[in-house]
């Protein structure tokens, strides 16, 4: 049997470049080695696109960096770099193998392990369509629309689902609105709050509110991260999360709880102090269970999602499913939640991997041929 050729994309130009180089390292470790061949490249901080063969293990220590742009010099004889980072004549050339000839013998498919803007956003899917090569994930619009908290939100309220209300904000609106902001705030949502930029993950940015008097500042800190910023109702409950899978029939895993180290499930907790705890299956009713789970399927289908997204959610005492937002393109580090609900639910790392990537040359093909009949 032939082997399919993968290319890995990890890195990117958004605050999650760490966690997308640690999810990359972890997708590489686990892949079926007997079912693909794989090629890694690097997009720097800088958006450089370097091939890189190296230790897999270096990629989340960012040490590969260093490695790849040796071997680009030595393979090109050159000094300085620079000369040999020229733009490719057309998008596939960007992730095409190359034979012994260094001839293009093109690729099957692309796992771009992006997190963030200008990786999760759309952009990246955006050009690997005009490449006309199968990607895992979801497409331009549902990448561009789960990033995006508030359009995500309008999806969501039009499907029904219930959510926490919120009050957007323009960067350029802060300066000179917070006494106004501050009673919008009292009326609408009240204290405690959180502040989020629109387009961010892994918690980036985000602030817990808890009085008047902080809000300008953490209005501040998520500006750096995007030009519009969510102040959202602060929901009482459990941090739940469910992932996804498929394409037009999609499944729900088992769901998972979160139990952060920190007052919530920030970046830190996350992924530096190593201290927040999951719990799998969620300590919660099983009928509250099966709300999350149809909620998280009907999420993904109202966004247009395809390939896979990990939906999270809050359940109150009273027993209220509330959902707080969707990634579409979720961590897959060895702690991420994503990979260890479908573990938990019968479906291993290496076979969730070889899923993925038949859900994409599946969902290619039904693009494809609904182009030919245009």
């Amino acid at each position: 049997m032939n082997k399919r050729k993968v290319t890995v994309l990890f890195g990117g130009q958004s605050s999650e470049h760490e966690v997308s180089r640690i999810s990359a390292q972890c997708v590489l470790e686990n892949i079926d080695k007997e079912r693909f061949d794989v090629q890694m490249i690097g997009i720097t901080r800088n958006g450089e696109w370097l091939k890189y063969e190296g230790d897999i293990k270096l990629i989340g220590t960012g040490e590969w960096e260093h490695v790849a742009r040796g071997m680009l010099l030595k393979t090109n004889n050159i000094s300085n770099l620079g000369e040999s980072l020229v733009s490719a004549p057309t998008c596939e050339d960007l992730v095409s193998f190359k034979d012994s000839n260094n001839q293009n013998i093109g690729v099957d498919v692309v796992f771009p392990v992006l997190h963030g803007p200008n990786g999760e956003d759309g952009s990246v899917q955006g050009l690997l369509q005009l490449a006309n090569v199968p990607y895992v994930g979801c497409d331009i619009l549902s990448s561009a629309a789960g990033m995006d908290k508030e359009f995500s939100k309008l999806v969501f309220n039009n499907a029904g689902i219930p959510q926490a209300d919120y009050i957007k904000v323009m960067r350029s609106e802060i300066e000179g609105s917070i006494p106004f902001l501050i009673n919008q705030v009292s009326e609408k949502l009240g204290w405690p709050c959180f502040v989020k930029p629109a387009n961010a993950g892994s918690s980036v940015g985000v602030s817990k509110v808890r009085s008047p008097e902080e809000l300008e500042q953490a209005l501040k800190d998520a500006s750096k991260y995007d030009t519009k910023i969510l102040i959202e109702e602060f929901i009482k409950g459990k941090e739940i999360e469910c992932a996804v899978l498929g394409n037009e029939n999609p499944i729900a895993s088992v769901v998972g709880e979160i139990v952060p180290s920190n007052e919530f499930y920030d970046y830190n907790a996350k992924y530096i102090d190593g201290k927040s705890d999951t719990i799998i299956p969620a300590d919660i009713d099983s009928d509250i269970a099966e709300q999350v789970r149809d909620y998280a399927v009907r999420a993904f289908k109202a966004l247009g999602c395809s390939g896979l997204s990990r939906v999270d959610f809050f359940a109150t005492e009273t027993g209220q499913v509330i959902l707080n937002e969707i990634n579409t393109m979720p961590g897959f580090t060895s702690i991420s939640m994503y990979s260890k609900l479908w573990e938990a639910s019968g479906i291993s790392y290496s076979d969730l991997i070889t899923r993925l990537i038949d859900l994409a040359f599946e969902r290619y093909g039904q693009t494809s041929r609904s182009y030919e009949r245009n």
